[in-house]
């Protein structure tokens, strides 16, 4: 039975009200999130400014022994350089940055080669650091402690304005999967996490997990396996085993335009799982924000429901 894929009629009234339950809380909590994370960034740059003797000893060394703190020093120039700007300049590959941005060295890549690599990368932040931030770099001099941390305050923001919305994604998937536990602890079901090794459709009735990889086929004819997130799965009570858990993967959306252009992956997943588990998949979406027609329209023409956070008692149609 369909909860809300079938109820067109009231999707426009359920948009609105989730639009305004998500901007209630964008207004009220997502300013603390990005206050912590930029708290956290400014540390992460005064760390980075001593590594560096405060931008003046900018070397492949450095870079190779710290490399994620490559993010700070794009940061520091003038202009701020976007990672493939980086790339294009310095002619280097997308898996180089990307792992230095991720802390780590590239695996297979010589030794050799990734000094020259590095020069590269050290050679293009020197040339190009912001002396308007650092003004002790021209003058020669240290900085005082006062200067340290205005300058980490700016270069901060700089990072922090590029992954503002992941913040705030973040910040919002946090009170989506509480306020799951807050419904299902309440009807007396134990969070308990569910061991790799153990079939899903063995799942311990009454209980429920977190952010769980689920196995896959991508399709029927496919013998390989590949692992999904789920955000949350729940085996009912009265479950008698073995049987499927119900799978809910959590949504929230700051504007309509970005969720019509993700809407294929919720597809995709329902497709993989059905391919796997069959026909008899329960998977719903967990839905704050904007979420208008056209998304909602999409997603009910690939068999997939949902529950509005704004409407939590909606679970009951679950049997759970």
């Amino acid at each position: 039975m369909s909860i809300n894929a079938d109820k067109p009629n009231l999707w426009k009234a359920d948009t609105r009200v989730s639009v305004d339950q998500f901007n209630r809380w964008f207004m009220k909590f997502a300013p603390k999130a990005y206050r912590e994370t930029r708290r956290r960034t400014i540390e992460s740059v005064e760390q980075g400014l001593r590594l560096t003797q405060d931008l003046s000893t900018i070397t492949p060394g450095v870079l190779k022994v710290n490399p994620d703190i490559l993010p700070m020093l794009r940061m520091c120039t003038c202009p701020p350089i976007a990672r493939d700007r980086l790339i294009g300049l310095a002619n280097l590959t997308k898996n180089l940055v990307g792992c230095l941005e991720e802390g780590r060295l590239p695996a297979k890549m010589e030794s050799q080669h990734l000094e020259v690599q590095l020069k590269k990368i050290t050679g293009i932040v020197s040339r190009m650091l912001d002396a308007d931030i650092f003004p002790w770099l021209d003058e020669k001099r240290r900085p005082a402690k006062e200067e340290r941390y205005r300058s980490s305050t700016i270069v901060a923001d700089r990072l922090c304005g590029a992954v503002a919305e992941p913040i705030v994604r973040n910040a919002q998937e946090k009170r989506q999967l509480a306020t799951i536990e807050k419904v299902f602890t309440q009807r007396g079901y134990k969070r308990k996490p569910h061991p790799a090794a153990i079939p899903l459709n063995q799942m311990e009735a009454g209980t429920f997990c977190f952010r769980l990889n689920v196995l896959v086929k991508p399709s029927t004819t496919e013998e390989k396996t590949v692992k999904i997130p789920i955000d949350a799965v729940i085996q009912p009570k009265q479950a008698k085993l073995p049987r499927l858990p119900v799978l809910i993967e959590a949504k929230s959306a700051g504007d309509f335009t970005n969720v019509n252009k993700r809407r294929k992956e919720e597809a995709m997943k329902i497709n993989y799982l059905k391919a796997t588990y069959g026909k008899d998949v329960v998977f719903v979406l967990f839905l704050c924000g904007y979420f208008d027609a056209a998304y909602l329209g999409y997603e009910a023409a690939e068999g997939i429901d949902w529950i509005w956070e704004h409407r939590t008692e909606d679970f009951d149609q679950l049997g759970i």
